[in-house]
């Protein structure tokens, strides 16, 4: 009697099982708010206000040069900025092109395409270039904008997390918007 109720259990149970569909992650972020972050530097820009928390300080180094990171504690990410002086056109400006585009090629290794996009803005004397650096590398977009005569001004963005491109991608697209709002709203003192 106890193996025909067990058999009965077992088939009582007719219904077929039918797998869950996958689901995509819905990752919002809120609308992009700015303001002007005017700090004692020989720049000023806007920066969006989910960026929480601002470091900026004087750097040690050859010219004139300081550093700035915005914080991004809710997408685990931080904007990095250095800014260093032209003081010498024909030296450091080449030295300066030369080491943010080698920074930039470091991530060839590990990036599945590293698209660059120019920016010129003449009017504010504002030219560079975005590189968005696609795959599991540490740091998927960097940039450089600079006037050509006084001021240098490059940034990365990068995570508090281990590099998985897919995993990351909804907060480094928002990023990048926010990277490109620096690009557009720089102005040299």
């Amino acid at each position: 009697s106890f193996f025909l109720f067990f058999v009965l259990l077992c088939f009582s149970c007719g219904e077929d099982y039918v797998p869950k569909p996958k689901a995509a992650l819905r990752l919002e972020y809120p609308k992009a708010k700015y303001v002007d972050l005017n700090l004692e530097l020989p720049f000023v820009f806007e920066k969006n206000l989910l960026a929480t928390k601002v470091i900026a300080k004087e750097l040690k180094a050859p010219t004139k040069s300081y550093g700035v990171n915005l914080e991004y504690p809710a997408l685990k990410g931080t904007i990095f900025l250095t800014y260093k002086a032209i003081e010498n056109k024909d030296e450091n400006l080449t030295a300066f092109l030369r080491d943010a585009q080698k920074f930039t090629l470091e991530h060839t290794k590990k990036a599945d395409e590293i698209p660059a996009y120019p920016f010129e803005d003449s009017a504010r004397k504002v030219y560079g270039i975005l590189s968005e650096v696609k795959g599991n590398v540490a740091s998927p977009a960097q940039f450089y904008v600079t006037d050509s005569l006084n001021h240098f001004l490059t940034g990365s963005l990068y995570f508090n997390a281990k590099p998985n491109y897919d995993s990351i991608l909804p907060a480094a697209n928002y990023l990048q918007k926010d990277i490109k709002h620096i690009m557009e709203t720089i102005k040299w003192k």
